[in-house]
């Protein structure tokens, strides 16, 4: 009698002791997911707010080269105005002075504006290559974020005997 009590209460130990590594197997389950997730989830982030930065600042690129051109348009308009004024005044007073100094404004001005337009391209240019740039630094950013996360999957599936190595915990 005494052993089959002994018995009975071993086999009930086995049977607590079972139930319990399994819920242990589950909690780390359940904790190897949610820091997944939230290792997918902050990843996205940066992704999205880096993607956001960078279009911010080629926008701005653009404004810039725009209001760049357009003080260079004014700029060689005024000048272009107040060396017309100045030529018409010498051509007044002597013919082909006047003429003169219309051709040199106009090639200033032509000048001016070629300049101005080499500027504008290459800011779009800069701004462009700065926007590839950071493509490429979230591109890699994500893939490290998501090989950190697979890398602590296995870890997890490796220390329970998930991953069917037979170390770590028995099935």
């Amino acid at each position: 009698m005494a052993s089959h009590n002994t018995s009975y209460k071993a086999g009930e130990a086995k049977g607590q002791a079972q139930e319990k590594t399994n819920q242990m197997i589950d909690t780390a389950k359940e904790t190897a997911q949610a820091a997944m997730d939230k290792t997918a989830q902050t990843a996205q982030a940066a992704k999205d707010k880096a993607y956001q930065t960078a279009e911010v600042a080629q926008e701005k690129a653009v404004q810039a080269v725009q209001a760049a051109q357009e003080k260079a348009g004014q700029a060689a308009q005024a000048a272009k105005e107040t060396v017309t004024q100045a030529g018409q005044a010498t051509k007044d007073k002597a013919g082909q002075t006047g003429q003169a100094a219309r051709d040199m404004t106009s090639e200033t001005a032509d000048a001016t504006k070629k300049k101005s337009q080499e500027t504008g391209q290459a800011a779009r240019d800069s701004a462009e290559a700065g926007k590839e740039k950071t493509g490429g630094i979230l591109s890699q950013a994500g893939e490290q974020v998501m090989s950190m996360a697979q890398g602590a999957t296995d870890a997890v599936k490796h220390t329970f005997g998930f991953d069917g190595t037979g170390e770590g915990g028995k099935r």
